[in-house]
């Protein structure tokens, strides 16, 4: 089972330091002490709080749709050629940018400030861990 330090929990929910210490003792989460004397927090523990906590725009549109990744997000950028174009969008804390024709930014009229959803469907999705030491 993995554990998290209370700096490294607070990173990856987004939220400080003080905040996580705030989580464990309002829910009465179980800590252990590394040998640095480091508070540690089940990683089961987290991820709950994160799914709990997590703030997602939702997609008002009303579509339905088989892709489940979908991020709603504000247009940051936008770079065009006569062709092809790159658009960036922040999702909460999330960047994602996607490449698509100039012809489909026209018609969707996407420039900085524009809110967009991002509906993702792969087929391939990495996932990398670093080892621990």
């Amino acid at each position: 089972m993995p554990h998290l330090r209370i700096s490294e929990a607070a990173v990856l929910t987004g939220v400080s330091d003080d905040t996580v210490r705030r989580w464990v003792d309002a829910e009465g989460l179980v800590t252990a002490v590394d040998s640095a004397g480091r508070t540690l927090i089940d990683g089961e523990d987290v991820a709950r709080l994160a799914r709990e906590r997590a703030r997602v725009a939702t997609d008002a549109s009303g579509v339905a749709r088989s892709a489940r990744n979908q991020f709603v997000g504000i247009v940051t950028a936008v770079t065009s050629d006569a062709v092809m174009s790159q658009v960036e969008l922040q999702c909460g804390p999330h960047r994602v940018v996607s490449l698509m024709s100039t012809e489909a930014v026209r018609e969707l009229g996407l420039v900085p400030g524009s809110v967009a959803t991002a509906v993702v469907k792969a087929t391939t999705v990495i996932v990398e861990r670093a080892e621990r030491s």
